[in-house]
């Protein structure tokens, strides 16, 4: 009886050292933590979201509503390529020049939980600031909440207030940008029209020159119809002279009239011919047949620089309409009250912790001792 007694007064002072050392100790030092060592950490928060300028929402759905009912003004694409800007090391870099990251997140001392040290290196300051600057998209509504702790609620506005200025000037860069390469392509094809514009007229007035003619198809369809002309005045110059032999001699001043007048006909009808058909670098047949392709050719180059000004007109309206622009829904807010760290529910989930934590000791103890037994 007596050795179970002690053995009881034992299993006690055990239980004790244990819940002493496995909660009270930590919960101890948690709160000499949180109320002495640990700094106070303000947050400022602003929203943003990114609207498309040409986009037109309905008169019954305006301002906030529009954002809540989840509205085509916002640019899911744009906006989640401004988040990842926020987090990126070209931001940090920026905020770090213009208000020295380093030196505000190093100046408290005693936190060193979340204190930075001045000789972290890029990719480390990359990540404390990363936890630091909250980004959160909504992808119901498009909008995005950027939110920034600061040891001074004054710097964190700064910071937040800086991220906005430069996320206004990113998103800027990027719709101007495209704007600029839609337009820059466009008119790139615009001047490859009117070059070909060019040589094509170039081309056809070198023709005309070089041949000493206008329009050869139109004056080979007029030495063509002259031809017929002169074949109908043949005939009927030789109708007449037929009828004259018939009363007439041969030797007769009329009838030697009119035998001329057919040979000076068939001449020219056969100078004519030559000039249309026959062969030698000057007949019209084949001058209008070049000429034709190059009026082709000409006509082609000018509708397609008509088509290339009209899409260079379009794509300039269709650029302005598509420029996006940055719309504040929170301005960067100046917090007055710390909300971190959040001391008693820390303290009442390490509580919770330490006490799970105990209650598995025990059990793990007890399974040990029933084994020895």
């Amino acid at each position: 009886m007596r050795n179970e007694n002690k053995r009881m007064n034992l299993l006690n002072l055990n239980k004790k050292s244990l819940s002493f050392w496995v909660i009270v100790v930590p919960l101890a030092l948690a709160l000499v933590y949180f109320t002495v060592i640990a700094a106070d950490r303000y947050v400022s928060e602003t929203k943003i979201s990114v609207k498309e300028s040409g986009d037109v929402t309905a008169s019954a759905v305006t301002g906030i509503a529009s954002l809540l009912t989840g509205s085509n003004t916002n640019s899911r694409e744009e906006t989640l390529y401004l988040m990842e800007y926020i987090h990126s090391l070209d931001m940090l870099n920026h905020l770090d020049s213009k208000l020295d990251l380093r030196a505000a997140y190093g100046a408290e001392k005693l936190d060193l939980i979340y204190r930075l040290w001045g000789d972290t290196s890029q990719e480390w300051f990359l990540s404390y600031y990363r936890n630091r600057v909250e980004v959160l998209f909504d992808d119901l509504t498009g909008l995005l909440t950027v939110r920034v702790q600061g040891f001074e609620p004054e710097f964190s506005q700064a910071v937040s207030r800086e991220i906005l200025a430069q996320s206004e000037r990113f998103i800027n860069e990027i719709s101007h940008r495209l704007a600029r390469e839609q337009l820059a392509f466009a008119e790139g094809e615009l001047r490859k029209a009117a070059d070909r514009m060019q040589i094509a007229k170039g081309q056809l007035v070198a023709f005309q020159n070089q041949h000493g003619l206008f329009d050869p198809l139109s004056q080979a369809q007029a030495g063509a119809g002259l031809g017929f002309q002169l074949d109908a005045e043949i005939a009927r110059k030789e109708a007449e002279l037929t009828a004259m032999l018939g009363y007439l001699q041969e030797s007769a001043p009329q009838v030697v009239k009119h035998r001329n007048e057919v040979a000076a006909l068939k001449a020219q009808a056969r100078i004519e011919q030559k000039k249309v058909a026959s062969g030698g670098g000057q007949r019209l047949n084949t001058l209008a047949a070049q000429f034709q392709n190059l009026t082709l050719e000409a006509g082609f180059a000018e509708e397609a620089y008509k088509a290339a000004l009209s899409a260079v007109e379009t794509t300039r309206i269709e650029a302005s309409r598509k420029i996006k622009s940055l719309v504040v829904i929170q301005s960067p807010s100046k917090p007055q009250i710390a909300e971190y760290p959040q001391r008693l529910y820390n303290l009442a989930t390490l509580l919770v912790a330490l006490i799970l934590l105990y209650g598995i000791v025990l059990l793990a103890i007890a399974t040990v001792k029933d084994h020895q037994d």
